[in-house]
């Protein structure tokens, strides 16, 4: 078991423990110090910060003690917060050294606590330089000490740039025209005109097209044939809203059941949102409405949940809030920043508490780790160049302000957050990845800030922008094989490869069965009608069922404003033993084979509904064995199947 024998284990461990006794002890003999060096006197010099301190707190401190990572709770790069201390108080006394922690670590009086704790001690040296600096006021230099190797805080421009388009003899789509300066575009290949609307009408309207549909776009041979399709099925108002439905659910919260809404926690806010994607509410007065709602209609998303029993403070309400404003209109993470200074990002724990406090009801304290310390949070916004908030206005001025902000024309990190939102839904990935990280590099900044400022030209129009996403060359490009995670930094290879989502599958099925819920689990009306919403009764407007939750519906607990798109096991297990799935492929069957119908038509319909076109005359073979002759209903339950487990009719490519 062991190369050396017994005897020469046990000297080598006995040597071991009695040298980390003997650390344990104090400095020994030719230690770099005596214990008592801060007790020397030192000749007073004048302390200059940047010539003199900082490479101490550079070369010994902040590697463990900055906003990333910063132990004990202390920071020791900036000021404020070495005022501020850590879990055992003020790190400084400002004038009075001998009292002041942070020399009682660095000069050794406690063996137990001696910082640093790796590397090589202070030298008398430095902690005479710390000694005068702390009693003489702790002047600073300007900016924050940062590690060695790491730059210091990003400060990142919110006003758009204006792009010049290149110019050309044919003007075509200015998406084009821009992705041109770095990809050749004309000899890339393009769908066939059956992909095509396959593609555009799932991405749009979350459906397949119909035969009928199918066979007038095949008969349009005009130039703008894939413009005029863009244009209808955007146009349908009441298919369009229905889709995007899902999308917003996702990203604002609402759903129809669960943790929150039996206590009044939580309160749809469903009506509202099919209102506003239905009329093409202007993305500025959506987002005003949701932040500052001027009725109970839109108050469900910043309400937040009413938590049961004792919480930790990064999740009362008004925080919830300031998270979920912060990831969907910011594209920004502030959960970290919700409990300390963020490890992953510049975000500090004041920023988040500020964007909190214009939510609360009452004063709000600031709490590091669940700590109270002692300090109320005063209301403000992420991006101080574009205003303030008055801390002494009620919440409702509060919330008005904050909306306003938010809003403003010259935030362009509002506007570009839904550009890439909406680049992303239609091509598989953004021009900034991950969607939620806006800080990370676009792939194109021009066409980034191109996107946000037509955006913004056109009204803050929805529509507009997915018109022009989905009319663009680009758009038509053959799929790339998808993935789970793109760089920014990665080029232009045109749409990904995506699975359709859980709504879009159960629709896709539902289609193909004929079969549909009698009754929608969201109360909602049509804007316009009264009386019951009309048939038929999409998925989006459905509770979660076992078949939905396995396809990547999330419960809607927690934001999420993109969904994984990687097949799972349990996926798999629910697709060929669920019983939400079969249920629903017996009550196709039951319907298809009614009336003797021609096994032939029967064949035949359901590959061009389900995948645009005739089968091949070997899959013709194969389906007509199945559904049999007479048609019978278990047969057509197998070829429905059969036909929703193949890769052509679940991706969208």
């Amino acid at each position: 078991m062991f190369d050396r024998p017994w005897p020469s284990v046990i000297m080598i461990a006995a040597a071991a423990a009695a040298a980390i006794s003997a650390r344990a002890l104090g400095p020994q003999p030719g230690d770099a110090r005596p214990a008592d060096a801060a007790s020397v006197p030192q000749p007073v010099q004048r302390v200059d910060f940047d010539r003199d301190i900082r490479p101490i707190l550079v070369d010994n401190c902040v590697k463990c003690h900055t906003e990333r990572k910063h132990r004990g709770g202390l920071r020791l790069d900036d000021r404020e917060q070495i005022l501020l201390g850590g879990d055992s108080g003020p790190a400084v006394v400002v004038g009075d050294p001998d009292t002041s922690l942070l020399i009682e670590l660095v000069s050794g009086k406690d063996p137990d606590r001696v910082m640093p704790d790796k590397g090589d001690p202070l030298t008398d040296q430095q902690i005479a330089l710390l000694r005068n600096w702390i009693a003489q006021g702790l002047a600073w230099g300007e900016g924050p000490v940062t590690p060695k190797g790491q730059a210091p805080a990003r400060v990142y421009a919110l006003e758009l740039r204006k792009v010049e388009l290149p110019a050309t003899d044919d003007p075509g789509n200015p998406i084009d025209r821009l992705i041109a300066r770095s990809v050749d575009l004309s000899t890339r290949p393009t769908v066939d005109d059956r992909a095509f609307a396959r593609r555009v009408h799932l991405d749009l309207i979350g459906l397949l097209p119909s035969p009928q549909e199918l066979r007038e776009f095949l008969a349009d041979i005009g130039p703008d044939r894939h413009g005029r399709l863009v244009d209808r099925l955007l146009g349908d108002r009441r298919r369009y809203a229905e889709h995007w439905l899902t999308f917003w659910n996702d990203c604002l919260r609402n759903d129809y059941q669960g943790t929150g809404y039996i206590d009044g926690g939580r309160e749809q806010i469903t009506q509202w949102l099919f209102t506003a994607l239905y009329n093409n509410m202007p993305y500025d007065r959506f987002v005003s409405d949701l932040v500052n709602p001027p009725t109970k209609d839109s108050a469900g998303f910043s309400k937040g949940i009413v938590w049961r029993g004792v919480v930790n403070a990064s999740q009362v309400p008004p925080m919830q809030a300031a998270q979920n404003v912060s990831q969907v209109f910011l594209g920004l993470n502030l959960k970290c920043a919700s409990c300390h200074d963020s490890f992953i990002n510049e975000w500090k724990l004041s920023d988040a508490y500020s964007l909190a406090a214009a939510f609360a009801h009452d004063p709000l304290e600031v709490s590091r780790c669940d700590r109270p310390l002692g300090t109320m949070a005063k209301p403000g916004f992420l991006y101080p160049q574009l205003g303030t908030i008055d801390p002494g206005a009620d919440r409702p001025e509060r919330l008005r302000r904050l909306a306003a902000l938010l809003t403003a024309r010259e935030n362009g990190r509002f506007t570009r957050t839904i550009v890439n939102r909406l680049w992303a839904q239609l091509f598989g990935r953004g021009i900034i990845e991950p969607v939620d990280e806006m800080d990370n590099p676009p792939w194109s900044s021009d066409l980034l800030d191109f996107l946000a400022a037509d955006f913004i030209e056109h009204g803050y129009d929805i529509r507009h922008t997915l018109e022009l996403i989905a009319t663009s060359r680009a758009y038509r490009l053959v799929a790339a094989p998808g993935g789970e995670s793109f760089t920014s930094d990665a080029p232009f290879a045109g749409p990904v490869v995506r699975r359709m989502t859980a709504e879009q599958f159960v629709d896709a099925v539902r289609t193909l069965a004929g079969v549909w819920p009698e009754k929608a689990d969201a109360t909602i009306t049509v804007p316009g009608t009264t009386g019951a919403y009309p048939g038929p009764v999409r998925a989006a407007l459905q509770a979660a069922d076992p078949l939905m939750l396995a396809l990547g519906r999330p419960n809607r607990d927690q934001v999420v404003t993109s969904r994984p798109s990687a097949a799972t096991t349990l996926q798999a297990i629910e697709l060929t033993n669920g019983s939400s799935l079969n249920h629903l492929l017996q009550q196709a069957g039951d319907r298809w084979a009614a009336g003797e119908p021609s096994p032939e038509s029967v064949v035949d319909e359901l590959f061009v509904m389900g995948v645009s076109r005739r089968p091949s005359p070997a899959e013709r073979a194969a389906a007509l064995e199945l559904v049999g002759s007479p048609v019978t209903s278990a047969g057509v339950q197998d070829l429905l199947w059969s036909l929703a487990m193949l890769p052509e009719f679940q991706l969208i490519q």
